[in-house]
């Protein structure tokens, strides 16, 4: 699964792999008689305008509305580049909308927004409504993302997740049970640090607790987050609700005192003499690209199992395990939305595609394994089915 091929890619290599974009629209039935013409535009097209206007549920049948993925940016948070802006983004969207064909076979567009506000986002998708099945949406900041997705799920009929959030912390339950598996541990036993309390990082701190993770500690670049820490905004005071049970006070150091777990999203890098205070091997996930919080050898020295979000080491933490087969379950299954079961099933159906060759160096499986996003979409479709939340 893995590529062979070990050498840098070069410059020009990756310009010329986005030269005139990596999209374009393939008509998936012939047009080579004049009949082929009457049946795929006028005057035949007239006749199914005029069904789906009698009967607005036949779009779902012969449009590719109902099977279409927006991936959706305003450019504020892209990659480790931060607010380039829309254009600068589009990139990194055709790019997620390859990803979406390649490894869940469901077609999807690109749409970056010349807007950051939160409500004028809002209104642009749902006047697009009738032309698109489910909504990714992608590298918007926070703490606007986490507004912006409630407001959408709540004024449309259909699954919207911010990839950032849920797919980074789906991926990252996944590998935090394979190494448990690994290890021979259990995870409602751990005291897990994550550093980072943006988008991946808040999400990623809710999955764990849903999980059984009985005691997770937050930080953000002021230190520890605890209750009664002034200048907190709602999404960190709930937090300070939730999490830091023993109380902590401090930075980096006094929360990974004792630590069974670092989980870093931080985009912050730390000396690894920090990792000597954790626990008896401890598992140590630097995610932060492209420059880990601590590069991976250095944690080797002190950890049991290390994971990346890069390609180059092994464990990579890789979102494209989770949304294709994510979208394509909740699509398959008729869900109007994307329930924190489906998310839990996706992260165990990763871990099972990996279950018979999992090893300190695999706790997931290659993000090109064929048959993760199948698993996937299964797993995920049952769980809608069993939450209620299907047509």
């Amino acid at each position: 699964m893995q590529d062979n091929d070990a050498s840098p890619v070069t410059d020009d290599e990756i310009f010329h792999g986005h030269e005139g974009g990596k999209l374009s629209v393939a008509a998936v039935r012939p047009i080579s008689q004049p009949r082929d013409l009457s049946v795929a535009y006028t005057p035949g097209v007239a006749k199914v305008s005029r069904a789906i206007a009698e009967d607005a549920a036949l779009a779902k049948r012969y449009t590719w509305a109902d099977r279409l993925v927006v991936v959706v940016s305003d450019g504020t948070a892209v990659l480790g580049l931060g607010d380039i802006g829309a254009s600068a983004s589009l990139p990194v969207m055709e790019g997620k909308s390859v990803l979406f064909k390649t490894f869940g076979g469901l077609d999807s567009i690109p749409l970056v927004l010349d807007t950051t506000d939160v409500d004028e986002i809002v209104e642009t998708l749902v006047r697009l409504r009738p032309s698109y099945g489910a909504v990714n949406l992608e590298d918007i900041s926070a703490p606007r993302c986490f507004e912006l997705e409630d407001k959408l799920k709540a004024a449309l009929d259909c699954p919207v997740m911010h990839d950032d959030q849920h797919g980074t912390a789906i991926v990252t339950l996944a590998a935090l049970r394979g190494a448990n598996i690994v290890l021979g541990r259990d995870i409602s036993k751990q005291r897990v640090v994550v550093s980072g309390a943006g988008a991946a990082g808040v999400a990623c701190a809710r999955i764990l607790q849903e999980a059984g993770v009985a005691d997770v500690t937050m930080l953000d670049s002021r230190g520890i987050i605890h209750s009664g820490r002034e200048n907190l905004n709602p999404v960190k005071e709930k937090l300070a609700e939730t999490t830091n049970s023993a109380g902590l006070r401090g930075g980096l150091a006094e929360a990974l005192e004792g630590a069974d777990v670092f989980l870093g999203l931080s985009g912050s890098t730390f000396d690894e003499s920090l990792l000597a205070a954790m626990a008896e091997d401890p598992i140590v996930f630097a995610l932060s690209n492209p420059d880990p919080e601590v590069r991976p050898e250095m944690a080797a020295k002190y950890a049991a199992i290390v994971a990346t979000g890069r390609s180059d080491y092994p464990n990579q933490i890789n979102n494209v395990l989770a949304f294709p087969g994510v979208f394509r379950g909740a699509l398959d299954a008729g869900a109007r939305a994307i329930t924190e079961n489906m998310k839990l099933a996706a992260a165990d159906a990763i871990v099972a595609v990996a279950q018979d060759d999992l090893g300190p160096d695999r706790i997931v499986p290659s993000p090109l394994d064929p048959r993760v996003a199948p698993e996937v979409a299964a797993a995920v479709a049952k769980a809608a089915i069993a939450d209620g939340v299907t047509a």
